[in-house]
């Protein structure tokens, strides 16, 4: 099979960042300006599109042969700017970026070329963003460019011959770096599910065109009165300025505040003794700084021509695990919803009833906030089916480390919050139920599941909320022994799977684990391969003290805080959640796979949520969808895997 490499460079009147690839190509103005390519890695070539010069024939035929194999950093971007223009299968694609995110890699051209240590000859150049903003993107007219607004290629013929340079050199550092990744093959099932994802962004999602609307048009109404109220108080041209707010606030209290920052507001704000004006001031900017229109603006601007969004989902977004990653409107941190009269509240939207809004709910911006997800909507004659996994987490993780306990609640009534409380406290879990003192450890137990599952202590239920669920910090110690105690399998496992860490990033070589998990040691990484056959890469293995002073694995990756490519520490608990969040993700891509073969459409999927599109009357069941997602592979057997879900008209966090 021949390969073919390829990179293109285009223009597009349309923002990418903030309206996506989908709606970027539909614009009238979109065109490809250069073509540059490799067959089976010999020199790269590159056809000027903007000068006049055309695709050869033949390789127009091969970009729709499948037996060409066809390679790009972003492929999904190649694929459908030619679209455009030329047939092509999304599957005769491979996508090096993606395969990048795979071998645990950054995503980025150029810094994947940086951290697999390329010769500099062979990396991106720098000089592309510059580039890239004169010659792909609007510009300004002015007199010294006559009035403008697009440079073209003759426009500066020297630039030009550098973005050629350019264009040829990202084929070059995508060839140099797929020939280091082929070391480590992406499997032919990844390949399968990044296919079927390029199909969901591709039918994506329809949106409520009105509802979006009239909630733009409230906050701008909202917007103007907190701030004309702020200004009203201060005297300042600019209340929503920290430096300008921050000042008025210590001339007008005793307060020395060293930020504005949400936490520092809620302190401010709980603290009943304090000065109530300066609390309605931070009470407006609290409202002012409200998200909710940040996530209707960007409906709006990725919308397509048929009012659908697309392109919402990042396949292998988080590199280490293989999950999904949001994008665009970014619907894995959808605000949640408690309103109880949805229907009425959208309907007051959508006709722009600011006061009716304000009479029966109150605050308008939290509102606003809570009405987000139900802006996506099923096409006219349709309903939405959605359907989640219940506890994926908790019942992987309890397969794995085999906590038969917790497997018998998962296979029987399902109340871990209820079983772990009873266990960690002796108390019969009958009494644990409202109306009964026993009920507040429910609580206990809960918090506990959420926060200790993968090494986490007292810090770990601090950060989940322990403290603000009445708990004191002096019993968070003893929750945790509780927890631990009861879970000796799981705690076990966490000291497995580290010790088997370190002893093969010591030696080298493989070794299994009982639950079906192998660990190896190669060259560049060390690998965990999960009961589905993937594996999971940690580049540049070595060990070296931790800030306790112990010996820890350390490895090449993106620093979650910092986002930095950089030396990163684990430990058994994190491994533990590595293992058990792509675990989880290789299930719900099973059943992604299982539903599209079924022939349902699939609009979206959020965490371990699928929304489906189903005709009214067309037989296709909740029952059956849940059905469906819960039909195990063949290599989970004994999994106690199981969903619940609803049907609407809208989505919405039932």
């Amino acid at each position: 099979m021949k390969t073919l490499h390829i990179d293109l460079e285009t223009y597009s009147d349309i923002d990418i960042t903030k309206a996506g690839l989908y709606r970027y190509v539909q614009s009238p103005a979109f065109e490809i300006m250069l073509f540059a390519y490799s067959y089976d890695y010999e020199p790269v070539r590159i056809i000027d599109l903007a000068a006049g010069e055309r695709i050869p024939a033949d390789i127009a035929r091969d970009l729709n042969d499948p037996n060409v194999k066809k390679v790009a950093h972003n492929a999904a971007f190649e694929i459908n700017c030619l679209k455009r223009y030329l047939p092509t299968e999304i599957y005769q694609w491979h996508c090096t970026m993606v395969h990048a995110y795979y071998c645990g890699l950054p995503g980025q051209l150029g810094q994947v070329g940086k951290a697999l240590g390329l010769p500099e000859n062979r990396q991106k150049m720098a000089v592309g963003k510059q580039l890239i903003k004169y010659f792909c993107t609007p510009c300004t007219p002015t007199k010294n460019n006559h009035g403008r607004t697009r440079n073209r290629w003759y426009h500066d013929r020297q630039k030009w011959e550098l973005f050629k340079s350019y264009c040829i050199r990202d084929v070059e550092t995508e060839m140099e770096i797929h020939k280091i990744l082929e070391r480590h093959p992406f499997p032919e099932m990844e390949h399968f599910n990044w296919v079927l994802d390029q199909y969901i962004n591709l039918n994506g999602v329809a949106m409520d065109q009105e509802l979006i609307s009239g909630a733009l048009d409230i906050s701008d109404q909202i917007q103007g009165e907190l701030s004309s109220r702020a200004r009203k108080i201060t005297g300042l041209d600019n209340p929503n300025s920290v430096a300008q707010l921050k000042q008025w606030i210590q001339e007008n209290s005793d307060l020395e505040l060293e930020d504005l920052k949400k936490q520092t507001v809620a302190e401010v704000l709980a603290d009943k003794s304090g000065d109530e004006l300066i609390k309605e001031v931070l009470r407006i900017r609290k409202e002012l700084g409200k998200t909710s229109v940040k996530k209707y603006e960007a409906m709006a601007a990725c919308m397509c021509e048929d009012g659908r969004i697309r392109g919402l989902l990042q396949f292998y977004g988080a590199n280490r695990t293989g999950r999904w990653a949001g994008r665009l409107v970014q619907v894995q941190n959808l605000p949640r919803n408690y309103i109880g009269t949805l229907d009425t509240a959208r309907e007051l939207v959508k006709k722009r009833q600011t006061d009716a809004l304000r009479a029966i709910y109150g605050n308008v911006p939290d509102t606003l906030s809570q009405l987000i997800r139900t802006a996506f909507v099923p096409s006219h004659g349709y309903k939405f089916l959605v359907a989640d996994f219940s506890a994926i987490e908790a019942r992987v993780l309890s397969w794995l480390a085999g906590e038969q306990w917790r497997l018998d609640v998962f296979r029987t009534h399902g109340k871990i919050y209820e079983a772990s409380a009873s266990t960690m406290f002796g108390v019969d879990m009958d009494l644990i139920k409202k109306g009964n003192p026993e009920y507040a450890l429910r609580g206990k137990g809960k918090i506990a599941e959420l926060a200790l599952g993968y090494q986490g202590g007292k810090g770990s239920l601090i950060s989940m909320g322990a403290l603000n669920m009445g708990l004191s910090e002096e019993e968070l110690p003893d929750i945790v022994r509780r927890w631990r105690g009861s879970n000796q399998r799981i705690v076990d496992f966490w000291y497995a799977v580290e010790r088997y860490a370190l002893d093969t990033v010591r030696h080298g070589g493989s070794r299994f684990m009982p639950c079906g998990i192998a660990i190896t040691r190669d060259e560049d990484y060390l690998s965990i391969t999960l009961p589905s056959g993937r594996s999971l890469y940690y580049y540049k293995p070595e060990i070296k003290l931790n800030d306790l002073g112990r010996d820890a694995i350390h490895f090449k990756g993106v620093n979650q805080k910092t986002k930095k490519w950089e030396a990163v520490s684990t430990y058994g608990g994190k491994l533990t959640e590595n293992i058990v969040q792509a675990v989880a993700r290789d299930l719900l891509a099973n059943s992604l796979m299982n539903l599209y073969r079924e022939g349902f459409r699939i609009d979206f999927h959020i965490h371990d949520e699928v929304i489906l599109e189903v005709p009214e009357g067309s037989g296709r069941t909740l029952e059956e969808a849940v059905s469906i997602m819960c039909r195990l592979p063949g290599w989970a057997e004994g999994l106690p895997l199981n969903a619940d879900g609803f049907e609407s008209h809208y989505y919405k966090k039932d």
